[in-house]
């Protein structure tokens, strides 16, 4: 299989996930309890103002009509007016897009190598007492929710014992203005990835050091470290670098619960901001990002795999 079939065949199946996640979302939307109109103006609304919001809601209208209207309206990038500050969805996720993808860059980047790093040495010091606590600690971080982290980490350095960071992120203020509220976030999110990724690296670089060009090169006399940096490293990242992708795939989803907690401003407050206020056109636009970026991301893990593996990556040429 060449890797250009399977790119086509994974964009096949995102498109149609995102049309499957689209259908639930709208879903979602209708199924919400209570006036919509209602709960964006509030009990003291007038009834003509309750009926000229449905009307620009278009809730009077068949929601097989107005899924596909928001389906047409949604491939040629206009995602709605915001029913609570009536502007453009578009105007409203653009920074918020921007900050989260600052926090899960930031996240990657300090995982990615922290997570390799912690699996080789663990590998290399394999039935220790290091090995095993290593197991034990990111089989323990691995079991806690990312919420549950994060409130430890805020007990810790925010509020009781030690107040080194802040709390919440000032909303007046741009993120890049106030780096300290950007630490605790990334670290919420880097200790809820990189146990998956430690272990994986763990287990694969045992798998490559007993392989049996490992041997061979140090029967050879080879240095050891050079064996590690030139044979077992190399080939030990790859099928990791397919985990890693799965797992920044994940903080789209897991980021909303961390950026709730932590009052960030990005697409996961937003998410959660959009379901208080009733905002179905900024909710809706709000995950399918989420979902287009998912898709996208499981697509590159899916190349990362063939390119990884040295029989698949034969028969892609």
């Amino acid at each position: 299989m060449t890797i250009g079939r399977v790119v086509v065949r994974r964009l096949a199946a995102g498109v149609l996930t995102l049309l499957v996640v689209s259908g639930v979302v709208f879903a979602a939307g209708l199924l919400l309890p209570g006036d919509a109109a209602r709960a964006v103006l509030g009990r003291t609304a007038t009834p003509e103002r309750l009926e000229a919001l449905r009307q620009q809601m278009h809730l009077d209208d068949p929601p097989l009509g107005r899924y596909w209207s928001w389906i047409g309206d949604l491939a040629t990038g206009n995602l709605g007016d915001s029913v609570i500050t009536q502007q453009p969805v578009t105007q409203l996720i653009g920074e918020r897009a921007t900050n989260s993808v600052l926090l899960m860059v930031l996240a990657a980047l300090v995982a990615t190598p922290l997570s390799i790093l912690l699996g080789t040495w663990s590998a290399l010091r394999r039935d220790r007492l290091a090995d095993h606590a290593t197991s034990l600690g990111t089989l323990v971080l691995a079991s806690l929710p990312e919420f549950v982290t994060g409130v430890v980490l805020l007990f810790l350095f925010s509020t009781v014992v030690f107040r080194w960071f802040p709390a919440v992120t000032d909303a007046t203020r741009p993120v890049l203005e106030q780096p300290a509220v950007l630490v605790l976030p990334t670290v919420t999110l880097v200790l809820a990835v990189s146990p998956y990724i430690t272990r994986m690296m763990r287990a694969t670089m045992l798998e490559v050091l007993d392989s049996e060009y490992v041997h061979q090169a140090r029967l050879k006399g080879v240095p050891e470290r050079t064996v590690l940096l030139r044979h077992a490293l190399p080939n030990s990242i790859g099928p990791v670098a397919q985990v890693v992708a799965l797992q920044l795939a994940w903080l789209a989803g897991g980021i909303v619960l961390v950026e709730t907690l932590f009052a960030y401003p990005g697409i996961g407050e937003g998410i959660f901001q959009a379901v208080d206020n009733r905002d179905i056109p900024t909710l809706q636009a709000l995950v399918m990002l989420v979902a287009a970026f998912y898709v996208v991301v499981n697509l590159l893990a899916d190349v990362i795999g063939v390119l990884a593996n040295p029989r698949l990556r034969a028969g892609a040429r």
